[in-house]
């Protein structure tokens, strides 16, 4: 059974919630010891409702709010493991009590964008030659210099210094995290 306690400011927001969690066969609404913390937070203080994490510490919180892209990210960071929109739908809100208590986060799909930020490609300290090029696409089919060396018709004492060259542009520690990072940044493609 999930303990749930709730916490709203307005009576009636606060009945509706009791009576859809009372519904559902797993849920208990409690006043005291919760496993999960539902908050209708109003944003009219604009500040985090930190009472509440300080007040059962080892409850998932929940917080159903409006306007949420701006801050969920900062909310998620202060130990609140879920947001949802004030309008979520009862099978939502059931859901993600059960994600919530099972130590998951809860996220409704467009509030993604807000949390995670694009991932960004490191940046070449400098560009890659045309020839350094050939010979990272080599690496990352497993060639050994000498092979490499073979096939450029080059000696293997350039194909080192182009090696050594890549590395240092990619700020890469080994050939595989060098070919890593050749992939990462589009430099191969597999």
């Amino acid at each position: 059974m999930i303990r749930v306690s709730i916490s709203s400011p307005s009576p009636v927001a606060r009945a509706g919630l009791e009576a859809l969690l009372s519904d559902a066969p797993d849920i208990e609404v409690v006043a005291e010891d919760p496993d999960v913390i539902i908050a209708d937070w109003d944003r009219s203080g604009d500040e985090m409702p930190q009472d509440l994490l300080d007040s059962a510490p080892s409850a998932a919180l929940i917080l159903l709010a409006n306007d949420r892209h701006a801050w969920t990210a900062d909310v998620l960071r202060s130990g609140v493991r879920g947001v949802l929109p004030r309008d979520a739908a009862p099978s939502q809100i059931i859901a993600a009590v059960e994600a919530a208590a099972a130590g998951l986060v809860v996220l409704q799909a467009d509030d993604i964008d807000a949390v995670l930020a694009p991932p960004r490609r490191p940046r070449l300290v400098e560009s890659l030659s045309p020839r350094e090029m050939e010979v990272l696409a080599m690496m990352a089919e497993g060639q050994s210099n000498k092979m490499i060396a073979y096939r450029l018709g080059i000696s293997e004492h350039t194909v080192k210094f182009h090696v050594t060259s890549i590395m240092t542009k990619l700020n890469a520690g080994s050939r595989t995290e060098a070919v890593t990072m050749g992939i990462r940044q589009g430099l191969i493609l597999l």
